[in-house]
């Protein structure tokens, strides 16, 4: 069985890690005696690792319930400091306090900071998030330190280089390999001995799922016995600066699948046909894009704030992955990487059609137009409001529901 070494932290572990934030569920909530069927038995097979969060529902709370005794020793957690929920100092001490409570545990194995690029970061330093970390280290309520990165790649090796980081947790999957931190970001943190955590490898799901049909005859011709998710899966695992990949996953026949795949994947392991397989189906899921979109992101910075490349990828990954209906995942993603619900608002209606990216575009793409194509396929009238009212007052009344519910 391989294990992957984290340099700063001596810690081994296993290529497959258990995501807590689609556990399976019943009448809304976890569904407990499956989902804990599940965690035991993956633990069982291997995996030692688990991460879950504060803003994921009452996933703490339930793992505090479950990992004890023998499970106990067995496994890694790692937990998240929401930073959409830090208004002051002591906003983080509360939290952390919280969270040891609901995961009943002296101490967390990795804290990681959640879903922040550089200013969220930035945001934070201001209120002395440094010294909370290194206090809840020296206090022994942490023992490794590290962030989940949700900004453009050209912000990711700053934020790597402002703290001495033990892990990072970053979207990597064959489909967005130069999105967010990219390649290049992911090698530099490697050579400073950081652990690599990898979430969304199936791009939540979408690359498991039915795809285009001119890539799915790729797929089928190279292995007609492979899954989508394995070409997926096999390809994030191939990368040696990869530590661990997380999956959410809540049936027994994902886990299996999962496993067999952590199994049997070591570093470099895919063959140089399989590597140009994943390739062409890369090649030809581009060419079907309604946007010729590369994301390189030299059309930013916006002087207006809008996440260019983030609101073009949105909008092609609706049509290139036939997103249908109200709220589908195209819109849900929209409200949350650019609609300001996660943190800073980047949508296409805030585009004055200033010009300032139209030089800058190696495509040569009328960036104005194409915003405001995005605009009307994704944002509702009275948009801005909606998104208020959800950040200052669905948030904060969803976070006091959950409270509630861990008493």
């Amino acid at each position: 069985m391989q294990y992957r070494l984290i340099e700063k932290t001596g810690d081994k572990i296993f290529p497959l890690g258990f995501g807590a934030m689609r556990l399976p569920l019943k009448n809304g909530k976890i569904d407990r005696d499956k989902a804990k069927e599940l965690i035991y038995y993956a633990i069982d097979q291997g995996v030692n690792f688990i991460d879950t969060a504060y803003l994921y529902g009452d996933s703490e709370t339930f793992l505090g319930e479950i990992l004890k005794g023998d499970y106990s020793d067995k496994v890694k957690i790692s937990t998240k400091l929401p930073a959409i929920n830090v208004r002051k100092y002591e906003d983080m001490e509360d939290i952390l306090d919280e969270q040891l409570k609901r995961l009943q545990r002296d101490f967390i194995d990795y804290y990681l900071v959640h879903a922040v690029d550089l200013k969220a970061m930035n945001r934070l330093i201001k209120k002395d998030l440094f010294k909370f970390l290194n206090k809840a280290r020296s206090e022994g309520k942490i023992k490794h330190i590290g962030f989940s990165y949700h900004g453009p790649k050209e912000e990711f090796p700053i934020l790597i280089d402002g703290y001495d980081w033990d892990v990072v947790m970053v979207q990597y999957n064959y489909f967005d390999e130069n999105v967010q931190a990219s390649v290049e970001g992911i090698e530099h943190a490697a050579s400073k001995g950081m652990g690599i955590f990898i979430m969304e490898p199936l791009k939540g799901g979408i690359l498991a799922g039915k795809m285009p049909n001119e890539a799915e005859e790729v797929f089928k011709k190279a292995n007609p016995n492979k899954s989508n998710a394995q070409w997926a899966m096999e390809w994030v695992l191939n990368n040696r600066n990869v530590t661990c990949v997380f999956s959410g996953m809540n049936s027994f026949e994902q886990l299996d699948e999962n496993l067999e795949i952590a199994y049997k994947t070591t570093p470099l392991s895919m063959s140089f046909e399989d590597m140009e397989t994943v390739e062409l189906v890369k090649r030809v899921m581009r060419n079907s894009l309604k946007i010729n979109c590369s994301t390189c992101g030299y059309c930013m910075p916006c002087p207006q704030g809008v996440n260019i490349p983030e609101c073009m990828k949105i909008y092609n990954e609706k049509y290139l992955f036939n997103h249908k209906g109200f709220m589908n995942q195209s819109q849900i993603d929209y409200f949350q990487y650019v609609g300001g619900i996660m943190g800073n608002s980047g949508n296409a209606g805030k585009c004055n059609g200033c010009g300032r990216c139209l030089r800058k575009c190696p495509q040569k793409l009328d960036i104005i137009s194409e915003l405001d194509k995005v605009k009307k396929e994704f944002e509702l009238p009275g948009m801005k409001y909606v998104l208020s009212f959800v950040r200052h007052i669905g948030f904060p009344m969803y976070r006091l529901f959950v409270k509630l519910l861990n008493r």
